[in-house]
């Protein structure tokens, strides 16, 4: 009995613990799916926020993401005008906050005016809870961190 627990026990807590890793990773990305959303919504119908400014966009988001540890730091957030007529022109690579140097500037944030076309992406970097096990190692990038992604596209209302 000893020996069947001796092999089977490392092989379910991996199990169990990958679970929890992919868990988790899931409820974050739906988190800031879902708080995107709302804050569109509200700069959409203008409301609830004071200014369309990056740092008011942002800290918006941030709150609802009840979950992400030190969200303002690791959130980085772009905003594009698009002509609706000449296909995205949106970067393919999203730009993250890398958390090993200093905070970069906005890659680009430009609020547009009346009925035009805005793309906003967000991009946050996230440790992985158990970055040991093979979940952990598969969800995590190249830097050993889980990149998250999220993008809306709205209409500036006039």
């Amino acid at each position: 009995m000893t020996v069947e627990f001796a092999i089977w026990f490392p092989l379910y807590m991996f199990f169990i613990l990958g679970v929890i890793e992919y868990s988790m990773v899931t409820i974050q990305q739906a988190l800031l799916d879902r708080s995107m959303d709302l804050v569109v919504r509200d700069i959409r119908l203008g409301i609830n926020l004071e200014d369309n400014e990056h740092d008011t966009i942002k800290d918006a988001i941030c709150d609802g993401m009840v979950v992400m540890r030190k969200c303002s730091d690791n959130l980085q957030l772009e905003m594009i005008i698009q002509d609706p007529y000449s296909g995205v022109n949106l970067p393919e690579v999203p730009d993250c906050t890398d958390r090993a140097d200093e905070a970069k500037p906005v890659r680009n944030f430009s609020n547009g005016g009346s009925n035009e076309l805005m793309i906003l992406r967000a991009c946050a970097k996230i440790d992985p809870i158990f970055p040991t096990t093979a979940m952990g190692r598969a969800v995590s990038g190249d830097d050993g961190l889980v990149t998250l992604t999220a993008t809306t596209t709205f209409v500036q209302e006039p």
